[in-house]
């Protein structure tokens, strides 16, 4: 079972900036797809970030491309995500979570992703 720890949120203005951080407790995710999640109040959690770990290809949800960007320390096995020029309705509670099949393709299908972290909460003030 893998753990993940999301961390980074906070309370930030619309146009500014926030890195958001995700621990994994394996040793290393190569093979894996990592992705970013969010979901706001009221709404379905949706797919934010993937990055396939093992060729750092990445892929975006039409709504932060742009303006996001997934990245990874391999030594840390860590997963980042950048946020820059924040909109209000980018506020949501964040999420990373690995998809775990073998040799799986980029997807941004929420449900083929597991062992969710506790995530980490965004909110934009006007």
């Amino acid at each position: 079972q893998v753990q993940l720890t999301e961390s980074g949120g906070g309370v930030v203005q619309a146009g500014g900036s926030l890195r958001l951080s995700c621990a994994a407790s394996l040793r290393s995710l190569s093979g894996y797809i990592m992705g970013w999640f969010r979901q706001a109040p009221g709404k379905e959690r949706e797919f934010v970030a993937g990055l396939n770990w093992s060729g750092g290809g990445t892929y975006y949800a039409n709504s932060v491309k742009g303006r996001f960007t997934i990245s990874r320390d391999n030594s840390k096995v860590m997963v980042y995500l950048q946020m820059n020029s924040l909109k209000p309705d980018d506020t949501a509670v964040y999420y990373c979570a690995p998809d775990l099949r073998p040799s799986a393709l980029m997807t941004s299908a929420t449900k083929l992703y597991a062992s969710w972290g506790p995530g980490t909460p965004v909110t934009l003030s006007s």
